[in-house]
């Protein structure tokens, strides 16, 4: 078992912790003439207790070394291990194989997981440590008995410099468990080779040559493994074998020899001989489960190893920093300055030469020159001198309270945000309103569908043609339709690449506009021709030469058919000669610069929506092919089309260019001039019958005249009165939606509230920062309880919306991580580490106060109580409230009111955390060096913000939709990073939505 470090191959000095020395200080020249002393190792609590470490045996020599002590739990240890070679030796080989499987599954299992289980627990909260505190097995006065067993157990294995009673509890329960490692290890083994003997076979038909570099291999592998081992546990020692750090920390480890092998040597290569035992006794049986104990492993490095190792030496990165770049020739003769010089080594490359391998899934451990400047930069806060100017709307990209104007020098971020934005990397950022992601998602799609298609019958492949056809044929109209109008109406493709995409400032943002449209010519371009092709492969499938053109109406309905085709041909080409391709792609749904004016030329002169002869083709190929699939499709293309008329382009025709819009195309003029010179014709010949044909004509036209109007009346009515119930349904829909999640969950209710004063317990909320009830989003809440002294240690306190629980007693929907417990260190997470149980009667105060903060706070406004709850369930016991959430809003539309906002606004988001916070608001930032090495803190902008992950620019999304009603994606809030850029992005975002 591998204690893995940070990296694979960082020290980690003594020096490194500010421990005392105990040795007294002698000179050197006294200290030159004396032998040798054994090196003594020093340990450290979580509580900063300092203590001796004692020395330690490895477990081979501690058990079957006969001139060591055997304690009870050694001897259940070598029971257990005799009666595996006892029943390898009595039991028949097929008995003896299932038992030594299932018997090593049992082992492996208690290993990985049980060990995972309980080593995390123990990591995040001392809960091996706990519990035997709680159960009092170390405690002389309430568990005498045990402590002395325990005590016999330890003290037997240990050498001389082991003082059991001046050792701290997490020393003696690192020890404790070790045993308990030692049992579960030992038989673990054991088992894995007793089940590879029981598989034991020699492969048949293989030449002699085979079987030996079979064996040589391995025999070899075997060797390697045990190699592996020893050298693991010589640099690690058992403070690292068996998980020591997890209870304490020790100084002088030093993960180098083969730890520079392979990362978590211990977890990968130090396997080889499952491999190699596999090959020797020729059995795949062994060669799977090999496999699958490996992986076994694998899991345990994963979700325990690797988490515990970033929660114990992980440094955070802050995301979106901005270090200047400065130029190659500079850096080298900075270096070559450096090597003429020969500096003492004082930045954080102290911490990381000779490291050529380090593990991708290893976190960092911090140097002692890293902790060191962590310090001093905390000590030390840059002043900031009062801003006095402010940039005008829409400047480049600076602060806008500069005393001295400079170019900002180049970062990394900068250039990353330059080159790569939101590129697709296999399926991972798929945007199906990117033109390109969506042809990628559509070639898979078709190369997967035409691969798994079986053999189809001829009827099958016409009704999947068919039903291809239509897919495409109603995307080109309904799906692409739904899209254009809600670009019309609301700029949604715009929007939706404001929000999703960062683009520079100074291109007043013309690129987000450029890019929809570009996607949008693309989709249209992809839909039209993926809609013709469906309707010319069904026609096709449907299609068979005639047997005689001159018999029947064969040749009459090819000709139609190649009419109606070339009709359709003609009518395109003439309306792209009149629209061009701005016209052709509804150019005048973006771009709102083009002056807007109408040219009935051409086509147009004739018909105001040629569009429509686009049926023709449909209709043609219906004809041609003689299939009523084909004509169904043409019927279907006509409504279509029809409905795309009417809903999507003709309210916006008229919205666009309102009166210039003609009443009748040149087409319909005629067709009505003809019918009213007809009907005067018509009346003149009837004689003195014409009056009443006249009135019969009047009186149709009226009625068909009134049903349509009343029809269209009835319409509106119904829309204008439905429309303000249809939206407040749809919004107690959304609200109810959001409820009914927060009310997926099992309501836990104590049965046993009748042992305790419910009266003594009471909730408050302690004012805001404004001296009221009133917190502005993001800002810690503070709520101060008061409890009777025997309440429960797993009570805990959530914040729930005013309304969405009905009942006082008990709570019915989930907080949705709005919580904190009362006693932080009796919950792992969401869950309770222990059995309910009572805080000792004088011993805990009955008042104290919790703090809601960071993701534990609401982050929607609004109005909002906490509740008090009992025992881990949800027994209210107390409620205060309501208390409002709310967010800054500017006074006006420019970039002092927005930016004053976002002041307001983004350090809430970043927890008020002075690493991450501009240092306009008060944050300080580590001094960029200069090429010579010098600090330049005036190099960064001081409107510069970063983050510790992405949650926190989600929340600073949030923050501006509720305050400026413009949505972002993180990735374009990381993008910019900066107050006064963001401040002008949002007023970029509103002039082009909303102007």
């Amino acid at each position: 078992m591998a204690f893995s470090s940070p990296q694979g191959l960082r020290q980690r000095k003594l020096s490194d912790l500010p421990w005392p020395d105990p040795s007294p200080r002698v000179d050197e020249e006294q200290e030159k003439p004396r032998p040798a002393r054994q090196e003594v190792v020093w340990g450290k609590t979580p509580s900063g207790e300092v203590f001796r470490v004692p020395t330690t045996h490895d477990v081979l020599t501690a058990l079957f070394h006969p001139a060591y002590p055997k304690s009870h739990l050694d001897i259940l240890n070598l029971s257990l291990l005799g009666s595996q070679l006892v029943l390898f030796y009595l039991l028949p080989r097929s008995v003896s194989r299932t038992f030594f499987l299932f018997y090593f599954i049992f082992w492996r299992t208690a290993y990985d997981a049980g060990l995972g289980w309980v080593l995390t627990k123990q990591s995040k909260k001392k809960w091996i440590v706990r519990e035997i505190q709680r159960l009092g097995w170390l405690d002389q006065n309430r568990r005498p008995s045990m402590r002395s067993w325990v005590r016999a157990q330890l003290a037997g294995k240990m050498g001389k410099d082991y003082p059991f009673d001046e050792l701290p509890l997490e020393y003696n329960s690192w020890l404790l468990f070790r045993q308990l490692v030692d049992v579960i290890l030992l038989n673990d083994f054991l088992a894995y080779c007793m089940f590879a003997f029981t598989c034991f076979r020699i492969p048949e038909g293989l030449p002699i040559t085979v079987h030996i570099m079979r064996w040589i291999g391995g025999v070899a592998l075997i060797a390697f493994n045990l190699w592996v081992k020893t050298e693991a546990h010589n640099v690690v020692k058992d403070y690292g074998w068996y998980w020591g750090d997890v209870f304490f920390q020790r100084g002088n480890l030093v993960f180098d020899g083969v730890f520079e092998l392979a990362p978590h040597p211990m977890y990968s290569v130090g396997y080889a001989g499952y491999y190699g035992l596999s090959l020797i006794v020729g059995s795949y049986p062994v060669l799977f489960v090999s496999l699958a104990a490996h992986a076994a492993q694998f899991a345990f490095l994963v979700f325990f190893e690797n988490p515990h190792i970033e929660r114990m030496y992980g440094k955070r990165k802050p995301i979106a920093v901005r270090k200047p770049l400065f130029s190659t020739e500079a850096r080298k003769a900075k270096q070559q300055r450096d090597k003429d010089s020969a500096p003492p080594k004082t930045s954080q490359e102290d911490c990381t030469d000779g490291l050529s391998t380090p593990a991708a899934t290893e976190g960092e451990t911090a140097s002692e020159t890293e902790l060191e400047t962590e310090t001093e930069t905390e000590s030390t806060t840059p002043t900031t001198q009062p801003k006095k100017g402010l940039e005008p709307p829409f400047a480049k990209n600076e602060s806008p309270k500069r005393a001295v104007k400079q170019l900002q020098p180049l970062s990394e971020h900068d250039l990353h945000h330059k080159y790569f934005r939101r590129d697709v990397v296999i399926a991972h950022n798929i945007d199906l309103l990117r033109s390109s992601d969506a042809m990628l998602v559509l070639l898979i799609f078709y190369l997967l569908a035409a691969s798994c298609l079986p053999i189809l019958s001829h009827r099958t492949t016409l009704v999947l043609h068919f039903a291809h056809a239509c897919a495409w044929c109603s995307f080109h109209s309904f799906g692409l339709g739904l899209l254009l109008r809600a670009q019309s109406q609301s700029k949604f493709l715009v929007r939706h690449f404001l929000k999703n995409y960062h683009y520079p400032l100074h291109d007043n943002g013309d690129g987000a506009v450029q890019e929809a449209f570009t996607n949008w010519k693309s989709l249209y371009n992809m839909s039209l021709c993926m809609t013709y092709t469906s309707l010319v492969g069904l026609a096709w499938k449907t299609y068979s030469l005639p047997q005689s053109w001159t018999e029947g109406d064969d040749l009459l309905c090819h000709t139609l058919g190649a009419l109606l085709i070339g009709l359709h041909m003609w009518a395109a080409v003439e309306s792209f000669e009149v629209l061009g391709v701005f016209g052709w792609f509804y150019g005048d749904f973006f771009a709102e610069e083009f002056p807007a004016h109408l040219d009935y030329t051409g086509i147009f002169r004739y018909l105001d929506n040629p569009e429509l002869m686009s049926g023709a083709s449909f209709l043609g190929l219906g004809l041609i092919s003689g299939s009523k699939l084909v004509g169904i499709l043409a019927i279907l293309r006509f409504l279509s089309h029809w409905w795309f008329l009417q809903t999507v382009e003709n309210p916006h025709m008229r919205k666009l260019y309102g009166d210039s819009l003609r009443k009748e195309a040149g087409f319909v003029k005629v067709i009505k001039n003809v019918a009213s010179k007809n009907a005067r014709l018509l009346e003149s010949r009837a004689g003195r019958h014409a009056p009443e044909i006249k009135r019969v004509a009047k009186e149709v036209k009226g009625t068909f005249d009134k049903v349509f109007e009343e029809t269209a009346d009835v319409v509106e009515d119904f829309l204008a009165k439905s429309k303000p119930k249809i939206s407040e349904v749809m919004q107690e829909t959304k609200v109810l939606l959001q409820q009914s999640r927060g009310r997926l969950i099992i309501t836990r209710i104590a049965n046993d509230l009748s042992s305790y004063d419910t009266a003594k317990y009471k909730v408050s909320i302690s004012p805001s920062t404004a001296d009221n009830m009133r917190f502005h989003l993001g800002e810690p809440i503070h709520v101060a309880w008061e409890a009777p002294q025997r309440h429960s240690r797993r009570d805990w306190i959530g914040i729930y919306r005013i309304g969405i629980n009905k009942s006082t007693l008990v709570t019915k929907t989930s907080s949705f991580g709005m919580w904190v417990p009362v006693h932080n260190e009796e919950w792992d997470g969401d869950e309770p580490l222990d059995a309910p149980h009572l805080s000792s009667k004088g011993l805990e105060p009955h008042t104290g106060s919790v703090l809601f903060e960071s993701s534990t706070l609401p982050w929607t406004t609004g109005r909002y109580e906490v509740r008090y709850h009992h025992d881990g369930k949800y027994n209210v016991l107390g409620i205060d409230g309501p208390f409002e959430v709310y967010v800054s809003k500017p006074s006006s539309l420019d970039l002092v009111s927005v930016r004053k906002c976002l002041v307001n606004i983004v350090p809430f988001c970043l927890d008020k955390d002075p690493s991450l916070i501009p240092r306009s608001c008060g944050g300080t930032h580590e001094p960029s060096p200069d090429p010579d090495g010098n600090s330049v803190i005036g190099a960064r902008d001081p409107d510069d913000f970063s983050f510790w992950s992405e949650r926190q620019a989600k929340r600073i999304c949030t923050a501006i939709e509720q305050a400026f009603d413009v949505e972002y994606a993180p990735e374009v809030i990381m993008a910019d990073a900066n107050l006064t850029r963001l401040a002008n992005r949002i007023l970029l975002s509103k002039q082009l939505l909303v102007g």
